[in-house]
């Protein structure tokens, strides 16, 4: 069939691919901040209660938001650290010798080109979702890793969910078999917070977002943690997708309902359908599902299903399992949770208590936290890395693409340039 593709650049002479990338231990991780709203903010809570850190700069354009991550450092008794609040100081973070690692927490159109900046300047790149939100911009943040030989880490932090990773766990050790199937999505009515001028995102950036994009915009909490389950890049990858959404609804009534049809809010066209989505094949013949939908009145579902030769296991909207060889017998709620504490995953053996203690959606904030300063400790590869970033937010243009050309498969880039199958060669995993 013929497919949309994009264009593959070539590696450019002298770059390799940095897959299972080390580099030196850092005792003592100086970490800055950019971007202190809603992510932010919790994130400078929970760097102050990891060992081994220093925050050494918190920057946002918006100076409460310091004043907060300052009070936040004083409250835990942590030295002060520079602030920053101008439009683009953090290039100034970026370029400064005594920082470590970027912690970037902005809007979405920034996270590609501070992490890249960041790169470019001798810092490793914690960056929230997406990590970008084009191709090119992927293909910037690979090839930016690759020069520089610094670890681009997209912050997931579904990968690190308890069950998630005790599913992970399942899926390594082969009880549910081979996989063929699985399905992820980010179902949340964020409505109400999309329109809250006052409360809600800074200066409203994610409903402006979705006046211009359809397709897919926010991918990668129902995408990771199952790519990481089907060994996505590790043995496999995404090959070609077709996407489809529903026309545009929730939007424009729920404007209605709270200003009134006169509003400009009711008046302004939204690109974004109600509901996406999006199918994703694999080179070795397994299928992903992915949704989005944050303009209904739905219970919160990332779906995150998993179905293999010998098992199936779901978890919302509620936990059910089946597992060979008594698959008749279907297992829910506490069964589920028997079977999970089985396979738990050593990373909650060693610091879920810790994780609940502190918090961030149920304690992965912490642990993807503390994963990232350990590995960074002892010089490890990462859980994640740059081609993660890039394959997952890839999703945001691929589907637009899809949908804009009446679902047409779009084949989806190799980002690792061939070497999607070295990890598995390797008989690497984390």
């Amino acid at each position: 069939f013929r497919s949309i593709k994009f264009p593959e650049p070539k590696r450019i002479k002298g770059q390799e691919d940095v897959l299972a990338l080390r580099c030196d231990p850092i005792p003592e991780v100086k970490v800055a901040f950019i971007g202190i709203g809603m992510r932010g903010s919790k994130a400078v809570e929970r760097y102050c209660q990891l060992e081994g850190v220093e925050i050494k700069a918190l920057c946002d354009v918006n100076s409460l938001n310091v004043q907060d991550a300052e009070a936040t450092l004083k409250k835990f008794n942590k030295p002060a650290a520079d602030t920053y609040t101008g439009v683009e100081d953090w290039k100034k973070i970026c370029e400064r010798p005594d920082i470590d690692l970027i912690y970037i927490c902005t809007p979405w159109e920034l996270h590609s080109p501070i992490a890249v900046y960041a790169m470019n300047h001798g810092k490793h790149a914690a960056v929230e979702v997406p990590a970008a939100l084009t191709i090119q911009e992927c293909w910037a943040l690979v090839d930016a890793s690759e020069r520089n030989r610094k670890h681009c880490i997209m912050l997931e932090n579904c990968i690190y969910d308890y069950f998630e990773m005790a599913t992970l766990n399942m899926s390594q050790k082969g009880v549910l078999g081979d996989l063929l199937y699985a399905e992820g999505a980010y179902i949340h009515d964020l409505r109400s917070l999309m329109f809250d001028e006052e409360n809600g995102y800074w200066n409203m950036w994610r409903l402006k977002y979705n006046q211009k994009h359809t397709g897919n915009p926010y991918p990668t909490h129902g995408l990771g943690p199952i790519a990481h389950s089907l060994n996505i890049h590790r043995g496999d990858r995404m090959d070609y997708l077709v996407s489809m959404s529903t026309s545009q609804k929730g939007l424009t009534l729920h404007a209605r309902q709270k200003y009134g049809d006169e509003s400009p809010f009711v008046k302004q066209s939204y690109a974004l359908g109600d509901m996406n989505n999006t199918l994703i094949h694999t080179l070795k013949g397994k299928n992903l599902l992915i949704q989005h939908d944050i303009s209904n009145p739905r219970p919160y579902n990332r779906l995150y299903t998993l179905v293999g030769t010998k098992g199936y296991i779901q978890k919302y909207p509620f936990p059910i399992a089946t597992i060979e060889p008594n698959s008749e017998s279907v297992l829910t709620n506490g069964s589920v949770d028997s079977l999970l504490k089985v396979y738990e995953h050593p990373f909650y053996k060693e610091i879920g208590e810790k994780a609940r203690e502190v918090g961030g959606h149920g304690g992965m904030d912490y642990v993807m936290d503390y994963r990232l300063i350990y590995c960074l400790h002892n010089g490890l590869p990462l859980d994640m890395d740059v081609y993660d970033a890039a394959e997952w937010s890839s999703i945001v243009e691929l589907s637009e693409v899809s949908v804009l050309n009446g679902s047409a498969p779009v084949k989806v880039p190799d980002f690792t340039r061939g070497e999607w199958n070295k990890l598995e060669k390797l008989n690497y995993s984390w």
